[in-house]
């Protein structure tokens, strides 16, 4: 792994983990065709590191939103934790139901099998990113239908203030814990039409949902980091050990260059939101479902 490829790696997942067209799907393929294996455990450390450094990004490029939104009051700040706790809780029974059955269905007999041992399978990426793709695209059509009616919602309903409601909390939730077992279905996409489709508008549901990131992010960075400590050990007992130092550095770089190309999505997206082309990015992912399955045919 050299520092152009690290470099690589980090604006790829900057850009694509903060905007709804999974950066895991993109981060995979681009490994691929640079001959990297995604499951090796130098890529485990990077992803970790790339994960950390778009966290950051979202913290500061929210920072004050939130500040005006959740941290307005006391009371905004109960109603705002309360609506986070109840979507992470939910996104973790998903999550880890849906993670257990996979393991069991898909690797039965296999004792130490992980979930981490599908996220390089671009045929399981593809049709992943389609369904993204189609939840996407549904709520953005939805939503262009819908103007005319949205233009008539009381200044009181639509204040900047207002965090979602417990009901448009639970589903983005419940979206959210799909997209941990399925590398290509866009957690950040699939949150925000989960919103968009549960009534809430498009900048609050952005907003809550990469809140739920913050939250999300630093039980996936234990779960690689543990995955990676048991690596390094197995690695060690078989008489090849593998060069932390080096790659501990190449992950900071990654994570530096990851924040800045994460900023800039950010900006990106909330411009899209805005504008109101959210169905666009539906589009992408179905186009990009197309590659990622004829990569796939290829050998990829």
């Amino acid at each position: 792994m050299s520092i152009f490829q690290v470099i690589v790696l980090a604006v790829v997942q900057g850009l694509a983990e903060l905007l709804p067209v999974s950066s895991s799907a993109h981060v995979v393929v681009a490994e691929k065709l640079m001959g990297l294996d995604p499951s090796s455990p130098q890529m485990t450390l990077l992803l970790v590191m790339l994960h950390t450094g778009t966290m950051f990004a979202v913290i500061a490029y929210f920072w004050q939103q939130w500040k005006q939104s959740y941290f307005a009051s006391a009371d905004a700040f109960k109603r705002f934790a309360l609506r986070l706790i109840y979507a992470t809780a939910l996104t973790g029974i998903v999550g880890e139901a849906l993670i257990k059955l996979v393991e069991k269905t898909m690797f039965a007999g296999a004792p130490k099998a992980e979930i981490e041992e599908l996220f390089g399978r671009l045929d399981l990426v593809a049709p992943a990113l389609a369904c993204a793709g189609i939840l996407i695209l549904i709520a953005g059509l939805r939503e262009k239908t819908e103007e005319a009616d949205a233009a008539n919602v009381t200044s009181i309903t639509r204040r900047p203030t207002e965090s979602v409601t417990m009901r448009q909390a639970g589903w983005m939730g419940l979206v959210q814990g799909l997209a941990l077992p399925f590398r290509g279905f866009s957690r950040s996409g699939a949150t925000i039409s989960a919103g968009m489709l549960t009534g809430a508008s498009k900048v609050r549901a952005e907003r809550f949902s990469f809140a739920l990131a913050v939250v999300i992010t630093p039980a996936a960075i234990g779960r690689e980091a543990l995955r990676l400590v048991h690596a390094t050990k197995d690695a060690a007992a078989a008489g090849t050990p593998i060069d932390l130092h080096g790659t501990l550095i190449y992950s900071l770089l990654g994570a530096i260059f990851a924040f800045l190309a994460g900023l800039v999505a950010l900006k990106w997206l909330s411009n899209w939101l805005e504008n109101g082309r959210w169905y666009l990015f539906g589009i992408y992912c179905l186009v990009a479902s197309c590659v990622v399955f004829y990569l796939h045919t290829k050998g990829y």
